[in-house]
């Protein structure tokens, strides 16, 4: 996300790796964080998966980013590293169960504010950002 949004921020085209059929799910920071200090303070020993369920496509993700930021950058393909996962979707049954926890915000709202974020930044902060994230 902070490389897509940086990217239409600087006026580059945003990179996408394959054809952009790999799914991915995004969670708040907010929420994720709620959801481990919940997982640190219950007695469950086992693994429980902490994220958002709501997967959406690299390339309709992208294009999210483009209507977002109102900017006229393109989609540029470049090849898939060998090791990209195809898919990327916590099942957040336990989270549910046993914490009573699952994500409030939604992938728009979390962008909105992530956007409004990294709009903020001065153009030096945003270059070092965008290196932190790519």
């Amino acid at each position: 996300m902070p490389a897509f949004v940086g990217q239409a921020l600087r006026g580059e085209d945003l990179t996408v790796f394959g054809d952009g059929s790999q799914s991915r799910s995004f969670c708040y920071v907010d929420d994720l964080v709620e959801g481990i200090f919940r997982l640190l303070h219950c007695d469950y020993a086992q693994p429980v998966n902490i994220g958002n369920p709501v997967e959406i496509t690299i390339k309709q993700f992208a294009e999210e980013i483009i209507k977002l930021t109102g900017t006229t950058q393109k989609i540029i393909y470049k090849p898939l590293p060998q090791d990209d996962p195809k898919q990327r979707q916590p099942d957040i049954t336990r989270a549910r169960e046993i914490l009573g926890w699952e994500p409030k915000v939604s992938r728009e709202d979390g962008l909105k504010i992530t956007y409004e974020y990294f709009k903020s930044l001065p153009p030096e902060e945003l270059k070092r950002s965008a290196h932190r994230f790519a």
